[in-house]
């Protein structure tokens, strides 16, 4: 196809004017409206402006320009079918070829905090998905040119000779997607009072390719959602090793998510989307050490979260495992060299210094749909907890609610075991609680750490009586769970008898 008449109508005018004058230089005839036109003429180049098409002016505040037939018809006109020639010809319409809009900064605008109803609203952008639309749909005749990015590959075809049917088809994809997200971001806004809207539209971009998903036969692609205020990669600086996999993004998301609830220095380490070993110390030093010894087989080839920046004297202890992700907010140079010796270490570095914020709601795809859920990012109060046997002093609260947190992010059935502010026995993914608590136990035992005096945090309540017995018998001490059993007096009865401590939190933390 010839390209003899290009629109543009731009509010990002990053790189139009070259864009423009490549165009021109190959004869093609520029058309453009407002703005548009006055900075290509500012730039030198000769423009037909968008009224000697349509006989209009901008009307109503700049809310009609481009809504004209003279626009449309050139626009949507089919050049293999001579009707619609023809009628171009009668209504004196000249056809365009290619359409160069980009759109209002909708999205960017609301995401402003000061951001009011009037102003939002003139981001609605009418003209430019219109137009964007119609080229799109005749895509087999006109070329679309949605976002700056695609000004050179364009321009590098039509060197070559034409922009291909195979590039036109992607541009159009492009475009329909810039309008289908608008659209979305423009109803979600709009109806941001109702939290599941009969219509569920969230937009994501894609951040990255990977390598491959869950498993090497898998593809798999990383998807930032938007509008979120961060996400899993935002400031995140890839400074040694292979980039990051599917596994890898999913384990340092957990890792993250569990090391915001906690008051640091903090330490997390993850394996299979579940924490393997958690601490929090007077140094991050001491913190990685723990939450290592924790559990040092599962940590093997795991991802590391810390919360403070990496000194080199903890670089040369991580240096000396096996890390398949380490996740930290710095690094001094002699921690980094320190780490040169490991080339399958992925190392990143953190530059987020706001808080990180996890809001947006939790999805999980299942057979042919999507459950939507609040994020469970809400604190538990204190208010509302009750103290069933014992009299826990500050530092056993302190105790009790680091292990709380940490079942919170383990998977269901879950047990954990802390003490000292490191958890000692993880027992996870479990189908009876019985057997999570006897998981939990035998590890802290295979690892050498002492239960004497220990705590247990529970994910839901005891069913039945066995486990809380079991971890009784062991030298458990004190168990916070959320009550709400059947059997919640014959648990009480037993703890009660042990001379133990029991706290009911009132709220579950299931996790699957």
């Amino acid at each position: 196809m010839t390209i003899r008449r290009a629109l543009l109508s731009v509010y990002d005018k990053t790189g139009l004017a070259p864009f423009a004058q490549a165009l021109a230089d190959d004869g093609v005839e520029l058309v453009a409206s407002g703005g548009t036109a006055a900075a290509l003429v500012e730039a030198g180049l000769v423009v037909t402006p968008l009224e000697e098409l349509t006989g209009f002016g901008e009307l109503l505040g700049h809310r009609v320009v481009t809504l004209h037939p003279a626009v449309h018809g050139g626009i949507l006109a089919r050049r293999d079918v001579p009707e619609d020639l023809a009628q171009l010809e009668t209504h004196g319409i000249a056809p365009i070829d290619l359409v160069c809009v980009n759109l209002y900064p909708f999205e960017r605008t609301i995401g402003r905090l000061d951001v009011d109803w009037e102003d939002a609203i003139e981001q609605i952008d009418i003209g430019g998905p219109t137009l964007l639309r119609a080229a799109a749909k005749n895509h087999a005749h006109v070329v679309t040119v949605c976002r700056p990015d695609d000004y050179e590959p364009v321009l590098e075809e039509l060197r070559s000779g034409e922009v291909s049917q195979e590039t036109r088809r992607s541009l159009a994809a492009r475009a329909f997607q810039t309008t289908a997200s608008l659209d979305a971001a423009i109803a979600t806004w709009l109806g941001r009072e109702e939290p599941f809207p009969e219509t569920y539209l969230p937009v994501f971009d894609r951040v990255l390719e990977l390598s491959y998903g869950e498993n090497p036969h898998q593809q798999a692609a990383y998807y930032m959602q938007r509008g979120a205020r961060t996400h899993i990669l935002a400031r995140v600086e890839l400074l040694q090793g292979k980039p990051l996999s599917f596994n890898n993004l999913g384990d340092l998301s957990a890792g993250r998510l569990l090391l915001l609830e906690l008051e640091g220095p903090a330490a997390v380490i993850v394996k299979h989307g579940n924490p393997c070993g958690v601490a929090k110390a007077a140094t991050i030093e001491e913190a990685y050490e723990k939450a290592r010894a924790a559990d040092p087989i599962s940590a093997y080839g795991g991802v590391v979260v810390l919360d403070r920046p990496v000194s080199s004297g903890l670089g040369g202890v991580l240096s000396e495992h096996f890390i398949e992700v380490l996740h930290a907010p710095g690094y001094d140079d002699d921690a980094l060299a320190a780490f040169a010796g490991r080339e399958t270490m992925r190392v990143l570095a953190n530059n987020e210094r706001r808080a990180f914020v996890s809001t947006e709601r939790d999805l999980r795809r299942v057979l042919g749909g999507l459950l939507v859920q609040d994020r469970d990012t809400e604190g538990d109060p204190l208010d509302a907890m009750d103290v069933v046997c014992g009299d826990p002093d500050a530092k056993l609260w302190e105790e009790l609610l680091f292990a709380w947190t940490v079942a919170k992010h383990v998977t269901s059935n879950a047990i954990v075991l802390s003490g000292d502010g490191q958890t000692i026995g993880i027992g996870a993914g479990q189908m009876s609680r019985i057997d999570a608590v006897r998981l939990a136990i035998d590890r802290a035992r295979e690892h050498g750490h002492a239960l004497e005096g220990a705590v247990l945090a529970s994910d839901a309540f005891f069913p039945f009586v066995d486990g809380v017995h079991l971890a009784l018998e062991a030298g458990i001490r004190a168990i916070i769970q959320p009550g709400g059993s059947k059997r919640d007096a014959e648990v009480t009865d037993a703890v009660l008898a042990a001379g133990a401590t029991m706290v009911h939190t009132g709220r579950r933390h299931f996790r699957h």
